[in-house]
């Protein structure tokens, strides 16, 4: 059994040292340099603790006719496949954009453009927020944009649009403050995304009020100092 937050084989916190030191996956038993460890010493690499969720995200992707961002990811969210953090957020940030932006487009590509989103979100790893200063969520929009600019390292607007896209996105995100959250990281980055579209493509993607349905699972969430905590329901009025 794979537990839903914390360590997925006992459900304990996670600590990370200050180094990176040799440790087995607990899952696949390859051995690994990392930092990231439960308390009862168990280590599971990136590509055991995403190898289910991202195959789903995938295929729900590919087959999806929403045109909603945030309503795709909330419901592939809700898989249980898709932990409460983890990598594979990397990914799911790029799929749903790509899915909504395919299917308002009319663009017959999408799931050749999901599948290239895949390979280049596997190369950002777990804990890339806190260690290197760059949310995966907010590299994801980065990728998306990238993908559907055909931006190179040799191209001049594409080149500006795919970095300024991760720019705006990891701004909105730092400015959420930390602890990270995978779940509020992918929405942030999600709603920067469309109204970056919007403003500089002059692409109208729906955006949708994001509540977060996760909150209960997250042992360091910031309740009501994050803008998708679900507030309570004022009497006499409409949410």
């Amino acid at each position: 059994m794979m537990h839903y937050t914390g360590c997925l084989i006992c459900a304990e916190n996670l600590q990370y040292l200050d180094e990176n030191i040799r440790m087995n996956c607990s899952v696949c038993s390859g051995e690994y340099h990392s930092n990231a460890q439960c308390n009862n010493g168990h280590y599971v690499c990136d590509s055991c603790h995403q190898a289910d969720a991202v195959s789903y995200i995938e295929s729900y992707c590919k087959n999806t006719t929403e045109t909603v961002p945030a309503k795709i990811m909330l419901t592939i969210m809700k898989n249980p496949k898709i932990r409460m953090h983890g990598p594979e957020h990397h990914f799911l940030v790029p799929a749903a954009l790509l899915a909504a932006y395919c299917n308002i487009q009319n663009d017959q590509g999408k799931g050749k453009k999901i599948i290239t989103a895949r390979e280049r979100a596997k190369n950002v790893p777990g804990g890339f927020c806190g260690f290197y200063g760059n949310c995966g969520a907010g590299v994801g929009t980065g990728i998306f944009m990238s993908i559907i600019t055909s931006a190179t390292p040799l191209s001049e607007e594409e080149w500006r649009l795919c970095n300024l896209m991760t720019a705006k996105s990891l701004e909105t995100i730092a400015n959420s403050g930390g602890p990270r959250c995978c779940k509020r990281n992918s929405f942030a980055a999600i709603e920067t995304a469309t109204d970056f579209l919007e403003k500089n493509m002059a692409i109208s993607m729906p955006g949708s009020t994001i509540r977060c349905e996760f909150h209960e699972m997250n042992r360091e969430c910031k309740k009501n100092r994050c803008k998708y905590y679900p507030k309570p329901e004022t009497p006499g009025l409409t949410a």
